[in-house]
């Protein structure tokens, strides 16, 4: 089996670790960081749970092997959360959007992308951020109720 040595930096910690060709930046993440947040849901990149952060750019970790990552910067959903809940995350918990919160992750990751560039999204944009993610228990009703929730916060704080 062959293995490659990589380096990168997961939630803002430097990792230099051998890896086989064919281990998928999710399986490093779960499987040999522990990093749980991060679900594997299908396996072939269609349901979105599995989504982090790749450099800035939300991916999903099922179909990027981890030797892809060398060099790369990774933010997982602890990431996301240190230092504490960030604005969306916070909204989430208050319109209910977290049930199961299996696909949770991969939606805040999403919505966060989006808040990032969007800072008052419409339901189209939230629409097209959340296409391929997957949720069997909300009806996506809350989810959009949360991106509009924590934009509103994210405005009001830039004002105070």
């Amino acid at each position: 089996m062959t293995e490659h040595l990589i380096n990168l930096k997961v939630n803002d910690s430097a990792v230099t670790i051998r890896v086989p060709a064919h281990r998928t930046l999710l399986e490093l993440l779960r499987d040999v960081l522990g990093l749980t947040g991060t679900k594997e849901g299908c396996g072939n990149g269609e349901c979105g749970a599995c989504t982090v952060f790749l450099d800035g750019t939300p991916v999903r970790a099922c179909l990027i092997l981890a030797v892809e990552a060398d060099g790369c910067e990774v933010q997982t959903i602890e990431g996301l959360s240190q230092g504490g809940l960030r604005p969306i995350q916070q909204a989430y918990a208050e319109t209910g959007a977290v049930q199961c919160g299996f696909c949770t992750p991969g939606f805040v990751i999403a919505a966060e992308a989006l808040l990032r560039k969007d800072p008052n999204p419409n339901d189209d944009a939230i629409s097209a951020a959340f296409s391929g993610h997957i949720c069997r228990c909300t009806g996506y009703t809350s989810l959009f109720e949360g991106v509009r929730l924590a934009a509103k916060k994210m405005r009001v704080g830039e004002r105070e």
